[in-house]
């Protein structure tokens, strides 16, 4: 049972509802597979899993995708995020951090891991019925 809106708790019942939850796994840095090299650096788009399935055959391009039961996370190019606003629900995570419990649950061919992010950006605003960056109006 979750307190009433506005009911204050006191330091001895924080503490005894935080002893209840088990301590999250650190996240950690999705790794490159072996044969393959990222010579642009990592970053990562997680976007939820519901939504993975709809995106991937939407992309001319799928590079290692890592999953977990909530997100998926695309690897994409370090910096893919200059100058874009990624739609939500998506998050772009610099660095490619992820929970350890992401596992790789697909790898492209070839040497790079990368889904080129530009389509990885259309598409996601298409399933999400955002307006590229782009095309919004500008405002002084």
């Amino acid at each position: 049972m979750s307190p009433a809106a506005g009911q204050v708790l006191s330091l001895d019942t924080l503490v005894r509802l935080g002893r209840g939850v088990p301590a999250a796994l650190p996240p950690r840095r999705l790794s490159v597979p072996d044969g393959m090299t990222a010579p642009l650096g990592c970053d990562a788009v997680a976007i939820p899993a519901r939504l993975g399935t709809e995106l991937a055959p939407r992309l001319p391009r799928v590079g290692c995708v890592y999953a977990d039961d909530t997100y998926w996370w695309w690897l994409v190019p370090a910096d893919s995020d200059y100058a874009l606003d990624w739609p939500a629900p998506a998050r772009y995570v610099s660095g490619a951090v992820a929970p350890v419990a992401a596992r790789l649950i697909h790898r492209p061919e070839g040497t790079l891991p990368y889904t080129p992010p530009i389509p990885l950006y259309l598409a996601l605003c298409r399933l999400t019925g955002t307006a590229p960056a782009w095309t919004r109006p500008v405002t002084a």
